[in-house]
């Protein structure tokens, strides 16, 4: 998984140090929601079962390197931006 330096930097953040690679991955491939931001990044929003919460995975343009990945409490389904 490439990811950036932004991400492995607040990875340590103790909110978000449990989330697990295979849950962003997950994210990735099977997003209950995508959403492309004016600056070309790609919001991608899928239910963590194990956890009853919504991640949200954030990357880059190209797709594939993870930017930002976090539990949004603020997401409710796939009419929500979030």
């Amino acid at each position: 998984m490439k990811t950036t330096q932004y991400f492995q930097a607040t990875r340590l953040r103790q909110d978000r140090s449990m989330i697990k690679d295979e849950w962003i991955t997950f994210v990735m491939q099977n997003p209950e929601k995508i959403v492309i931001q004016d600056d070309g990044r790609i919001k991608k929003w899928a239910k963590i079962t194990e956890e009853d919460k919504y991640l949200r995975v954030i990357l880059l343009e190209d797709g594939k390197t993870v930017h930002n990945a976090f539990f949004d409490r603020s997401f409710g389904g796939k009419t929500d931006e979030g």
